[in-house]
């Protein structure tokens, strides 16, 4: 038999899930004020939050706090879930529902905040969603911070004060499918994979090279030593040298 596991009085074992057409047409009664539709949007997305409370099942808080937490995630998705946008449900309540743990997670941390720090921080997150609702545009930290009259700096330190570090590997959204995590929505300019397979293709080219070339490409380009001088170290002419080095790359270039 299935073992049953109880969490705030709801059997998780008995959760059902709504169809993707169930949750449009219970959506559009629960926008028109429809309580049973919203009832049952809510019950009916219980083990979406159970799945979401999941990932935070190592935090060290109670099963029964972080469930009701997320139903609070759940409640306001669906108060606030504009179908015109055209996303799926989940889609948009998987980030509410993870946000609304954070806010907890954040609050309860041990880590403690000053009161005067806390303070400054959910006043600028207020301007800044009062900001964002009159202009349509994500207000820079610099108009927030000229808005409350407070120095840039102090914003800042904060916003990161009351900020949860997160991992790379923590849920973006979920459309039923493939979970998007942070680590997939960031990228490095400076480190791309191209960069990173043809790094290992020169390291493997240089191992092939005799001892005397990569000694002379060593001196000349990891320590920009001239033809002369590496002529000098090595104790042959700068003539050698000049060859050497140019049949050297030639090797690698024809490896790569």
């Amino acid at each position: 038999m299935q073992q049953k596991v109880s969490i705030c009085g709801v059997n998780t074992s008995e959760l059902g899930v709504l169809s993707a057409e169930r949750t449009d047409a219970l959506l559009e009664l629960a926008a028109n004020g429809d309580a049973r539709a919203r009832e049952e949007l809510i019950s009916g997305n219980l083990k979406l939050v159970l799945s979401v409370i999941r990932r935070f099942s190592k935090r060290g808080e109670p099963a029964d706090d972080l469930f009701q937490v997320g139903c609070i995630g759940l409640i306001k998705a669906i108060d606030n879930f504009d179908r015109s946008v055209g996303v799926r449900f989940s889609t948009y309540a998987v980030p509410m529902i993870i946000g609304e743990l954070r806010r907890y997670l954040r609050d309860n941390n041990s880590v403690r905040v000053s009161r005067s720090t806390r303070d400054v921080a959910y006043k600028a997150l207020a301007l800044r969603e009062k900001l964002l609702a009159e202009s349509e545009k994500e207000p820079s930290v610099d108009e927030i911070a000229k808005r409350m009259d407070m120095k840039r700096e102090d914003v800042v330190f904060a916003l990161d004060a009351i900020s949860d570090p997160i991992s790379l590997f923590e849920p973006v959204y979920s459309d039923g499918g493939d979970t998007v995590c942070v680590m997939d929505q960031i990228g490095d300019d400076r480190c791309s994979d191209e960069d990173w397979t043809e790094g290992i293709a020169l390291e493997q080219a240089i191992s092939r090279l005799s001892e005397r070339e990569r000694r002379i490409l060593t001196l000349r380009f990891y320590h920009g030593r001239t033809q002369t001088e590496v002529a000098k170290e090595v104790g042959i002419s700068q003539a050698q040298i000049s060859r050497l080095e140019k049949t050297a790359i030639e090797k690698i270039r024809r490896q790569i």
